[in-house]
Formats: C-alpha cells, structure tokens, sequence
C-alpha cells in the first residue's frame, strides 16, 4: 500500500497522471509503472484530478438531442442553455439530483477570484451543493439572498449548511443573511431595511457577479421548500392563489406573465425585488421537473435567467410552448 502523498504532491501526481492518461493515451499499468505506484492510486489520482478541476471532460455528439433542444432554448429566450439527459423513467428525485450534479461542476466554471456570488437555498441548492468541486479562489464573497427563519426555526443551521458548501469549494468568505424568510409585517421589514447591520448584507448583494438560484413551483413532485418548511400559512396560499402567483425566486413570487410587484406577499420577503435580481451580470437558474415549466418560462420571459440547466424531458416541454 502506498503511502499518503503530502498535498501538494498528490497534486502534482495528479497532474502528471492527466496528462498520460488523457493527453498521451498511456493505460493506468504504464503510469503507475511510471509514477512508482499501483493502478489503485493511479485511479484515485485520476479520480481527484477530475473533482479538484485539473480535468473537465465534456461529451459533445452531433446526434444528442440536447444539443438541438439547447439551440432552440437560446433562439427563443437569448439564454445559454445546459441539457441534462435524464432517462423519463427516472424518479423526480433522481432527475433533480443529474440535474444538480452538472449544475454543480457548470457554476464552478463560472466563479472566479474577487467575485460576489449570491447563493439562494431551498432543495435544489441543497443538492447542487453536495456535488461542488473544489475550485480556490481569492477575494470571492458567497451571499446569501434572502433569509430562511420561520415560526418553527432560525432557518441559520439549515441555510448556513448550504452557504458553507460553496465556501469551502471556493475557498471564499461567508455573508450570511440571519432574517426571517417573510416578516408577519411589511412595515417590519421596512424598519429592519433600514438597520446599519442589515443595509450590509443588502449593499454586498448589491455588488453581485453571479447569482445561482432554483425556481419554486407549489406543483412540483419534488416541493419545493419554501412550500413545504412551515413558511406559509394558510392565509398565505389563499392571498397566492388569489394573486395567481406562479412560482418564485428566492422567496420572491411571480406570475406566469412575469410580474411581482403587486403581489401582496412580496411586501414582506426578504429575496432581492426582481429588478434587482435582473442588474446581476450573470443569473444561473437550476430547475429539474416538468411541474416547473410554468415557472421557468415566466421567469425566462421576464428575463431573470441568463444560463438555465435543466433535464432533458424539461426542455423538450418548454420548446414544444414555442
């Protein structure tokens, strides 16, 4: 059994291994021959070469579906759009989880040093981020964007889990966002908007390079949480059925034509208004499930997503709308 290299050799050993492996065809007996090591740490540095980025493998067929169902998604919403195959066997549960995996290795392409990144939470953030690859960087904040308390708990244990993901993938500094996900008043939150220690975490959010966010759908198989945590009472769901709200972004609803601001409960959430969340250079929105297709075209039509992951049986729903 080898030894444990040190790190930064494991590193280099890494490297090395890519290279052969995937740039001179060699086979793993020939490296560890090479290297001085056996074939099962040969494929254990392949394996780390892979989730630490020395190597991005792509798949690129002329004859994939995805392909075509991608160039349609950008022709008619101007977004980039990444097409995840998933079998329409598949549970939804399985599906969301293919969907975060790419997602996960696509976003970390995107996070670079000195950058705000804004980081929603809900289900499909939780599963995007057990899936992160490591990636260092410098002077990068992670934000969150919008608070996650209600009556039954702080929301911090929860949201903080997910938010630390990201950190530690990107090596980046930690905003938290410690307010309630809706206030009981609207005139709560204006005060509360208006508190030095509050305006902080708004004018970091302000300052946003990236943001990766999830759509809430009430009709999903897989609910999203919002809709399922104890965030909604009763009078909450009838004031959204009469509103004709959609779905949301980052706790903030919409409807099917897009607009937000005269939805009543939007008074009191504390996700960045829709006009901001536009300002953001660029808007990632990972959503898996035919149940979203009402959401994810609203939001596309209302111009808050730039890149959209998505599976596949989703993109064949949205272009057959076209």
């Amino acid at each position: 059994m080898d030894a444990e290299a040190p790190r930064d050799g494991k590193l280099e050993q890494a490297l090395k291994a890519a290279q052969l492996y995937y740039m001179q065809d060699r086979t793993m007996e020939a490296i560890a021959r090479e290297l001085g090591t056996s074939r099962s740490s040969v494929s254990r540095l392949l394996s780390h070469a892979r989730e630490t980025g020395l190597v991005d493998i792509r798949i690129t067929s002329p004859l994939e579906r995805g392909g075509f169902l991608e160039q349609r998604v950008r022709e008619r919403f101007h977004v980039a759009a990444h097409v995840v195959p998933v079998p329409s066997s598949v549970s939804e549960v399985d599906r969301l989880e293919r969907v975060a995996m790419t997602a996960a290795r696509l976003f970390a392409q995107f996070v670079d040093s000195n950058m705000v990144v804004g980081v929603a939470w809900g289900s499909t953030l939780t599963a995007v981020s057990r899936y992160l690859p490591q990636k260092e960087t410098h002077g990068t904040t992670v934000v969150q964007l919008n608070g996650a308390g209600n009556t039954q708990t702080t929301g911090v244990d929860y949201s903080s889990e997910v938010l630390q993901r990201f950190g530690d993938a990107f090596g980046a500094k930690l905003q938290q966002f410690p307010v309630p996900a809706f206030f009981d008043d609207p005139a709560t939150r204006e005060a509360m908007w208006r508190e030095r220690s509050t305006r902080r975490v708004l004018d970091v959010q302000g300052r946003m390079d990236l943001a990766l966010f999830s759509l809430g759908s009430p009709s999903a198989e897989v609910p999203s949480r919002v809709y399922v945590g104890g965030y909604l009472d009763r009078d909450d769901y009838r004031s959204l059925t009469e509103d004709r709200v959609i779905g949301d972004v980052a706790t903030v609803f919409f409807r099917a034509d897009g607009t937000w601001r005269d939805v009543r409960l939007n008074a009191r959430a504390t996700g960045p208004d829709l006009d901001r969340l536009r300002r953001v250079p660029r808007r990632v929105c990972v959503v898996a499930g035919a149940h979203k297709l009402a959401s994810l075209r609203a939001a596309l039509a209302a111009g808050l997503v730039t890149d959209v992951v998505l599976d596949e049986t989703l993109a064949e729903r949205l272009v057959e709308t076209l």
